[in-house]
């Protein structure tokens, strides 16, 4: 485990951190669509969704899974891959690459730093791994709230795409 701020402790993830991530995930939906947000992902808990769960089972068993917790407890989640989801319209990099697939904290833990922790420890590997780019991709709806938390975290905003209907923004960090 790793030490980072604020007690949160960051660790490999693996199948069995699954429910734990879903009900990550199920409980961002539901905060999104309190606040109005029905667009980023839907109104469904991700854990209904058609192929949602194998969907995390993946990210946990064919990528690289860190589970951040607190106090002992899981209170994020962090999915690191070699490059963004082939099915997404995301123009390749051109170099080698680390790209967050799944970004996800513990509502009950907001403003703990717990993403930012991630984000820190996924450049962290990236740069152990040789490699100097590190991307993601998200919703750039909403004000711009989720690009600003990237910006923050020392990205820059690339490239837009259109997966669908739903619109997204990639951006970019060097880490070498």
């Amino acid at each position: 485990m790793n030490d980072t701020t604020h007690g949160i402790q960051i660790r490999p993830g693996s199948l069995a951190d699954a429910p734990a991530i879903l009900d990550m995930l199920d409980a961002a939906v539901a905060w999104m669509n309190a606040r109005g947000n029905t667009e980023q992902w839907g109104t469904t808990p991700y854990s209904r969704r058609p192929g949602g769960v194998a969907r995390v089972e993946r990210y946990t068993t064919e990528n690289a899974p860190y589970i951040a917790e607190l106090d002992g407890r899981p209170a994020g989640a962090l999915v690191l891959g070699s490059g963004p989801n082939p099915q997404v319209p995301i123009a390749p990099a051109g170099e080698p690459e680390r790209y967050v697939r799944l970004l996800v904290s513990d509502r009950r833990c907001a403003g703990l730093g717990i993403g930012a922790a991630l984000l820190a420890h996924a450049a962290d590997e990236t740069r152990r791994a040789g490699v100097e780019l590190l991307r993601v991709d998200c919703w750039p709806g909403g004000g711009g709230e989720l690009v600003a938390f990237y910006e923050r975290n020392n990205f820059e905003p690339t490239d837009r795409f259109l997966f669908k209907e739903w619109p997204g923004q990639v951006l970019a960090r060097r880490v070498g």
